[in-house]
């Protein structure tokens, strides 16, 4: 059994009030639009940290992290980017991705809009966690935890973390 902490689009902001949250997971996932190395690495100090980039991610950041993830949690079959749209609107690149081999759970961010969905065309679970930083146009910033255990994926928690 994980517990995963997922937040994306931080933009170079570290909320001080997600730190308590993701002390409580085993891993952290960062769906992209980090902001600064400086920023993953504060992460990877609270809990292991998987990540993607970015569009606003430098250098930095793209050297380090993917622009997509593929790995296994368990017995969950992962897939992150950043850029993926969602059920119905995938990008061309994330559904070729899926077509080709569907995964079980499907993470993308960019959008700040926090979106849970399944979708029964590929029978996977889509998960964007919103914005966790304090630019762009969400209201509320926000992460998402949950636990795999297994095949399953349980658990799942929506951490409002205040206005920007």
């Amino acid at each position: 059994m994980i517990r995963i902490g997922l937040l994306s689009d931080t933009h170079n902001y570290l909320d001080r009030a997600l730190i308590s949250y993701l002390n409580q997971c085993d891993q952290i996932w960062h769906a992209g639009d980090i902001g600064s190395i400086q920023i993953a690495d504060e992460l990877e100090e609270i809990k292991p940290l998987t990540a993607v980039y970015g569009n606003i991610d430098g250098p930095d950041v793209r050297n380090t992290y993917p622009k997509i993830q593929r790995f296994m949690c368990e017995e969950v079959d992962v897939l992150m980017t950043h850029i993926g749209g969602y059920p119905d609107k995938y990008t061309a690149e994330a559904g070729k991705l899926i077509r080709e081999r569907a995964p079980t759970l499907f993470i993308c961010g960019h959008s700040h809009i926090l979106k849970v969905q399944f979708d029964k065309k590929y029978n996977l679970l889509h998960i964007n966690p919103g914005a966790a930083g304090i630019h762009g146009f969400h209201q509320v910033k926000t992460l998402v935890r949950f636990i795999i255990d297994k095949k399953d994926i349980r658990g799942l928690e929506v951490v409002e973390l205040g206005t920007r």
